[in-house]
């Protein structure tokens, strides 16, 4: 197969679109899973960003000047996250996807750490990352659910505002280690983000709740976490969506507790620096 790598460009959105939504259709139903995108706007909204946002690197694969995959590499943080990664389910097991995987971590190389979330019921990815030096270092779960609660007395949870952004990046930063001051402002302006204070002071924030996908979050304690979680529920009367570090059993637990289901399971993978979290946290499916 005379497969030919090329940076991605704004006009290929519209072909990188179908690929995505078919790929992703195309595993969740081999394994019983509901779709990741539930229709093609939703892929394509993706594709689009992908493709525009000039933090987002990405490398397309053409065979006949056809595209038949893509990979992206976001780079507005001080770490690296990848995806997502499709390939035309015509053009699968050829060989497409670990070329395209090989071309955003040498890309990725330039920063402290690349890291990506994949279905953890998807071995074949989860081969192809690991054989390509990825370590697994979360089991995630995507777990939903309608929540109903209070948050504890001596919490005040409200909406992010741009005011908030550098105390929220100095917890995250306190939680993890590094930055994520490009994701927390750009979540703010297209989804729903929440801090929520004690004594004044922002112990917690989640960045988009609603919407898996795009939402990360830290808090100091679980207890701060339970106290974000329970404000956005309460402010948005929305479900909430969001990946679980299973590692954090007790907060499993207060989430099932709370009735939410588990959708899935799926694994964060690192390559590069590293730190084991300091506290409560959610991650994207970037990291």
């Amino acid at each position: 197969m005379n497969i030919q790598l090329r940076p991605a460009a704004p006009a290929d959105a519209g072909q990188i679109a179908p690929i995505i939504k078919a790929a992703f259709d195309g595993i969740a139903d081999r394994h019983n899973f509901p779709h990741d995108f539930p229709n093609l706007e939703h892929a394509t909204n993706i594709a689009n960003w992908c493709c525009g946002d000039p933090t987002v690197w990405g490398v397309v694969a053409e065979q006949n000047g056809k595209i038949i995959g893509s990979n992206f590499l976001h780079e507005g943080n001080e770490i690296a996250g990848v995806g997502p990664i499709t390939i035309d389910p015509n053009a699968q097991a050829s060989g497409v996807g670990r070329k395209l995987m090989e071309a955003v971590i040498e890309r990725g190389l330039r920063a402290p750490g690349i890291r990506l979330v994949q279905d953890a019921f998807n071995t074949v990815s989860m081969s192809l990352y690991a054989a390509l030096g990825f370590d697994i270092k979360e089991p995630l779960v995507l777990i939903a659910g309608k929540i109903e609660g209070e948050a504890a007395a001596g919490y005040e949870v409200r909406r992010m505002d741009e005011s908030d952004f550098a105390a929220c990046d100095s917890l995250h930063r306190q939680i993890h280690g590094f930055s994520r001051l490009h994701d927390i402002g750009q979540n703010s302006q297209i989804f729903q983000s929440f801090v929520a204070l004690r004594d004044d002071r922002i112990v917690a924030y989640a960045s988009a709740p609603n919407f898996w996908q795009a939402n990360h979050a830290v808090a100091e304690t679980e207890p701060d976490l339970h106290a974000a979680l329970l404000g956005a529920a309460n402010l948005t009367d929305q479900p909430l969506s969001f990946l679980l570090p299973t590692r954090q059993a007790s907060l499993f637990r207060w989430c099932l507790s709370r009735k939410m289901r588990v959708v899935k399971p799926m694994s964060l993978m690192a390559m590069g620096a590293y730190e084991e979290p300091k506290g409560a946290f959610l991650p994207s499916v970037l990291y």
